[in-house]
């Protein structure tokens, strides 16, 4: 199998050429083409994109989400509700990255078959990074004004949160 998938895009190059070649198109001249196309929009999704790795660095690095998650400790104990899943938890909508880091060390402290193993992939797998997908795709196209589309996202991301526990604790 790791055979195959290592062929996948060595592959999908090649079909690209040799269509590319059958269809009589300077596939080269077409690819520069469509690189100098890409910087205006590269240009465009920049300062998007900058401020949103700035605040996301801001809120991780600052402490304030411990701190705040330290005053619910109680009642997530009463829930048995791990804290490093409600962390991974809020930090998925903003940061996939960040959510991934937090994943990664949450399966070395309890083991990918412990009940927060499961758990945080289930989250990880169920949800979207909502803040990264409207700042870099509305960013991109200019959109100032997005309407419902935190809402909804975010309510989507609850939702895969909400199904992630309660397929968690229906299975494992």
């Amino acid at each position: 199998m790791e055979f195959v998938s290592n062929l996948i895009i060595p592959c999908m190059v090649a079909f690209v050429l040799i269509y590319g070649g059958l269809k009589k198109v300077d596939v080269y001249d077409s690819f520069t083409e469509g690189a100098k196309e890409s910087f205006p929009m590269i240009l465009t999704m920049f300062p998007s994109m900058l401020a949103m790795v700035f605040g996301v660095n801001l809120f991780i690095k600052s402490g304030f989400l411990e701190f705040c998650l330290s005053f619910m400790d109680p009642v997530l104990s009463i829930l048995k509700i791990p804290i490093e899943i409600l962390t991974l938890s809020i930090m998925r909508p903003i940061s996939g990255s960040s959510a991934l880091a937090l994943l990664n060390t949450i399966l070395e402290t309890f083991g990918p078959d412990s009940f927060s193993g499961l758990l945080a992939s289930i989250i990880q797998g169920s949800t979207d990074t909502t803040f990264y997908v409207l700042t870099l795709y509305f960013g991109s196209i200019g959109i100032k004004k997005i309407r419902y589309s935190l809402v909804a996202g975010l309510l989507a991301d609850l939702a895969g949160i909400v199904a992630a526990f309660i397929v968690a604790n229906l299975f494992f």
